[in-house]
């Protein structure tokens, strides 16, 4: 059997997530082949050759894959797909653009998120926002996959793979690109980030929000989260939100400040290594998957933890 992992990447690096999606391939196949889709992505392809477990990688150059739309590159990974068993990528946004049409042309069904294998046909999902686990058997010839990234460990790069260009199809032509927004972070990213603080409702307000939360981000060196409460209350842009609906995280370090903990948001970021839960409610759900857990007032905890930090 081969798979064919698609790679997320900005064309001159590759996203982290990549590397967990590899590791998960290996458990599928024992060769595996990594798809580059972009416009002078050379650096991108040179990166994820040295990803230890990638046997080949192919590169498909274009300028109309600059953007990365999702019908031109739905149309190239189906282009190739006949020589693979299982084709996956990160249950990301940019996953979740491209998979459902990979599938859709395929004839196939498509498994989404999924987060433990079994064989080379049967999986496990969560389901009703994580609160329960499917075992999910896929039939079909080509088994097509969003794999959510923080249930598999990185590989490492010790790799030295090949890298193959491949002959592009014809631009499908169906959408066109406008504009793009790219927001830059003084922070690390969310999804990469090995420390996370998030604040929620319990703040009161978007100054109290960044006044205690910011300070706090800044002593650890972490990324800045929020519960889709938060982000309802507009304390904090949609991009912030961890949960179901909004960035599944997996950091070596947790620190919720005034979340309750409702299933939404436990369901993104209950993978955690360690869970620290600041709340003044001692029955909050957040203490149920919390490691360590302070029943206080978070206007004078965080303060007094900051002064502890030095």
């Amino acid at each position: 059997m081969v798979a064919l992992v698609i790679a997320e990447h900005q064309n001159q690096s590759i996203q982290a997530g990549t590397l967990n999606v590899v590791t998960a391939a290996t458990q599928l196949a024992d060769e595996i082949h990594v798809l580059v889709i972009g416009d002078q992505a050379g650096e991108a392809a040179n990166a994820v050759a040295k990803i230890k477990g990638v046997t080949k990688v192919l590169l498909a150059q274009a300028d109309y894959f600059a953007n990365q739309l999702a019908e031109p590159l739905s149309a190239q990974v189906v282009a190739i797909a006949a020589n693979y068993t299982h084709i996956l990528t990160n249950a990301t946004p940019f996953g979740k653009n491209i998979l459902p049409r990979v599938a859709a042309l395929l004839d196939v069904a498509q498994v989404s998120e999924v987060t433990n294998i079994i064989s080379a046909d049967t999986f496990e999902r969560p389901i009703y926002a994580g609160n329960a686990i499917a075992t999910v058997q896929a039939t079909d010839a080509i088994k097509v996959l969003s794999v959510r990234a923080t249930s598999f460990e990185p590989a490492s790069l010790e790799g030295q793979a090949s890298v193959e260009e491949i002959a592009v199809i014809s631009n499908p032509a169906l959408t066109t690109f406008t504009s793009k927004e790219t927001v830059k972070l003084d922070r690390p990213e969310l999804t990469s980030a090995k420390i996370i603080v998030s604040g929620g409702r319990g703040l009161g307000s978007a100054e109290n929000f960044h006044a205690v939360m910011e300070p706090l981000a800044d002593k650890f060196g972490a990324a800045l989260g929020a519960s889709r409460a938060a982000v309802d209350a507009g304390y904090v842009p949609n991009d912030y939100q961890v949960g179901q609906t909004g960035k599944i995280v997996a950091p070596q370090l947790y620190v919720a400040v005034g979340i309750s903990g409702a299933i939404q948001h436990l369901a993104g970021m209950k993978d955690s290594k360690v869970i620290i839960a600041i709340n003044k409610d001692p029955d909050a759900p957040i203490f149920g998957v919390a490691d360590y857990g302070l029943v206080a007032d978070l206007f004078s905890a965080v303060p007094e933890l900051i002064q502890e930090l030095g």
